[in-house]
């Protein structure tokens, strides 16, 4: 990361916990005027490791909130921190989207159409969320009645855990996050992989960099193209010329894809 996300974001109008842990929490940042106002809910990425934290997704929901947007940053256990890894990570996203009608009530949001907003293994979080009514029985994932987004915009994403534990990506961590390579604990990428819990059934628009030397742009075209072939409105945007980080900075060429983006869920 370089230049905006090295500075420190515009401060949260308010931090609310949506569990009793230490990471279990978000930045909420609400728009000018009494509201409701539409939500998305934002994923930082940092592949699942403690030393990554929501920080520096701070500028992007900042600009996301000056488009009439509220937007609520998750925080959550990650690889470092007790409990983080599957199943802990993505139990406490889970909860976060949950608690959302909690939220809503005390601070005028719309709850019609969330979209989920996710960065790398944020854009992994944020499809999962959008997946997980398909989570298999028996795993510890599986909840009868998830909180039901709007939609997905996946920056950069994590879409495939099982190709992205093969190509090693993030030196390896897949491995340690997912407890295991796919062969061993085959269940835990069934019920974590955006991949295999398709077709989610909502809108998802994927935004990536053609030089990305962090997250193949190979993921994000494998992943639309069988979203497609499933049914599900799914769509790809490449930013020519643009790396990993590009998409999570307002003040880069790659924001108007990520402003399209959003107001394209948000209108039917």
């Amino acid at each position: 990361m370089n230049g905006i996300l090295d500075l420190a974001p515009p401060p949260a109008d308010k931090r609310i916990p949506y569990g009793p842990g230490p990471f279990q929490f978000g930045d909420l940042r609400l728009p000018r005027g009494p509201g409701p106002h539409p939500l998305v809910l934002a994923i930082h990425g940092g592949f699942w490791r403690a030393r990554h934290d929501l920080t520096h997704l701070g500028h992007l929901c900042a600009a996301v909130t000056q488009l009439g947007y509220a937007t609520f940053s998750v925080e959550y256990r990650r690889v470092g921190n007790p409990g983080g890894g599957f199943p802990g990570t993505l139990a406490d996203v889970g909860l976060a989207a949950d608690s959302l009608p909690a939220v809503a009530k005390e601070h005028a949001l719309h709850l019609d159409r969330v979209i989920a907003l996710g960065h790398s293994a944020g854009g992994q979080l944020a499809l999962w969320l959008a997946g997980r009514h398909h989570v298999p029985a028996g795993s510890p994932l599986r909840q009868e009645h998830p909180f039901r987004l709007g939609g997905v915009v996946c920056l950069a994403g994590v879409t495939d855990l099982a190709q992205a534990q093969r190509l090693k990506l993030g030196k390896g961590i897949i491995t340690e996050f997912m407890g295991g390579s796919p062969e061993e604990v085959p269940s835990h990428y069934a019920a974590a992989s955006p991949l295999q819990l398709l077709p989610l059934g909502v809108p998802q628009r994927l935004i990536h960099g053609s030089e990305d030397d962090t997250v193949p742009l190979a993921l994000s075209q494998d992943y639309a193209k069988k979203a497609h072939g499933w049914g599900d409105a799914a769509t790809l945007r490449v930013l020519p010329g643009m790396g990993h980080f590009e998409p999570v900075d307002p003040r880069s060429g790659a924001w108007p894809a990520v402003r399209d983006a959003l107001f394209d869920i948000r209108t039917p």
